[in-house]
């Protein structure tokens, strides 16, 4: 039994290239499929990705079912995942390549249609995202994009903006110096 545990049935070196494999094709897979990729996962997405990993096994292991083997394809996992993800945060390119850019949904107000289309978002996720970040209507956002890793970030116009402590607080001195003239004015 532990003769079997222990014992590659493959070159190590066959289990980190058919890893490193896997996990570019992977990689390539999510970059295809678009930048909404796991931020708005539905149930159909969550069924795919919990199959991949069941179909992509046999192309990681081979025909070796032992833990050292294992061992070997988890470990190489993790370390060019840790590799790419540090090469990401080094190289803008790197970051470019893996990553993407942002695309803008929103621009002065009006919705990018083309880049919906593109992106496969629907209308209604982006007013629900307006609405999350305090505003009430598309009309009242200045910029939109939508992040590589699927995160929605808008800039309402200036005019929709809420007030700040910092406005608050500045509104508040000015009203004060305002009384003191008042008060202060001969005859008052």
């Amino acid at each position: 039994m532990w003769h079997d545990l222990i014992t590659q049935q493959l070159p190590w070196t066959e289990k980190v290239v058919r890893t490193v494999l896997v996990y570019a094709l992977l990689v390539v897979l999510f970059r295809l499929s678009g930048k909404r990729g796991l931020a708005s996962m539905n149930t159909f997405d969550v069924v795919v990705v919990f199959l991949l990993g069941n179909v992509v096994q046999n192309a990681v292991i081979g025909n070796d079912d032992s833990f050292t083997g294992a061992a070997i394809g988890a470990v190489t996992l993790v370390a060019v995942n840790a590799l790419v993800n540090r090469l990401t945060v080094l190289s803008p390119l790197a970051q470019r390549i893996f990553e993407g850019t942002p695309t803008a949904v929103i621009t002065d107000g009006r919705v990018v249609r083309g880049s919906l289309r593109r992106l496969g978002l629907r209308r209604t996720e982006l007013e629900h995202a307006v609405r999350l970040q305090n505003g009430d209507d598309v009309a009242q956002v200045d910029h939109g994009e939508l992040e590589p890793g699927g995160q929605l970030l808008l800039t309402l116009k200036d005019d929709e903006q809420g007030a700040t402590k910092a406005d608050v607080a500045a509104l508040l001195a000015r009203l004060d110096h305002l009384e003191r003239l008042v008060t202060d004015r001969p005859g008052a």
